[in-house]
């Protein structure tokens, strides 16, 4: 058994449910770690998937994380990628696009094309986040997110274990029940690192020109692609969400 590393959880800091979901991430990590040895977190470097990230790193050292520099993220999302360093002392591994396919697709649509039309705004999260996805799960055989049901209508069934068809491999959603509330009584009772972008009405973070903060009563990601009707904000990462819808 490994030593207990420094940033362990003091979990007597967490109150009744919070505690509850900590032990259920727990023991879902070391049964994943247990039957999928090589599967992957998935990490966007905000709130949900630090939670996780901070699961793994006690309970599932040995899995490793990824993240997609699409080459649009904040500054404050790449800096994440040293604070974990420097915290964690453990590396994250990014995957990025294929600067022919951006050179590309720029020429022929623009550098802010996105904005023009559901249709040009997936073909470049196509080429900036699912394909380099697809290359960093290539050969693996279950990869981990940071989902939950509460963020938005597309995820309301979404399943803690699934077949994902779309990559072709086993796919867990540890935070499945996970309410909003529950991710943060976590970070702040376990001193979790987040991204500081949060603490600015974000609570959702992707590419920086596709992604705004939010306004009183408006709904955790209605700052992702802000300008399109809600049923179109997914980016092709979880085509599975959308399985019975006519916008896919």
């Amino acid at each position: 058994m490994s030593t207990v590393p420094s940033y362990a959880p003091a979990i007597t800091a967490l109150t009744a449910r919070p505690l509850a979901l900590w032990k259920q991430l727990r023991d879902d990590l070391i049964g994943i770690a247990r039957t999928h040895p090589d599967a992957v977190l998935a990490s966007s470097l905000a709130a949900e998937d630090m939670v996780v990230f901070h699961a793994m790193s006690i309970y599932a050292p040995d899995l490793q994380t990824l993240t997609l520099d699409t080459g649009r993220l904040h500054a404050q999302t790449v800096q994440m990628a040293d604070t974990i360093r420097q915290y964690y002392q453990r590396e994250i591994h990014f995957f990025r696009p294929n600067p022919e396919r951006i050179q590309t697709h720029v020429q022929q649509h623009g550098t802010h094309a996105f904005y023009d039309s559901v249709a040009l705004r997936k073909e470049c999260c196509q080429i900036r986040k699912v394909e380099p996805l697809r290359r960093a799960l290539a050969g693996r055989s279950a990869w981990i997110t940071g989902q939950r049901r509460e963020q938005s209508a597309s995820r309301n069934e979404l399943a803690r274990a699934e077949y994902d068809a779309a990559f072709g491999l086993q796919k867990f959603n540890p935070l499945t029940d996970w309410t909003h509330d529950d991710v943060w009584a976590v970070i702040r009772g376990l001193g979790i690192p987040y991204n500081p972008l949060h603490d600015q009405g974000y609570p959702s973070i992707g590419c920086e020109p596709c992604t705004r903060a939010i306004r009183p009563g408006e709904d955790l990601r209605a700052g992702r692609w802000w300008w399109e009707q809600r049923d179109s904000l997914e980016c092709g990462l979880h085509a599975g969400n959308l399985h019975d819808k006519t916008n896919t």
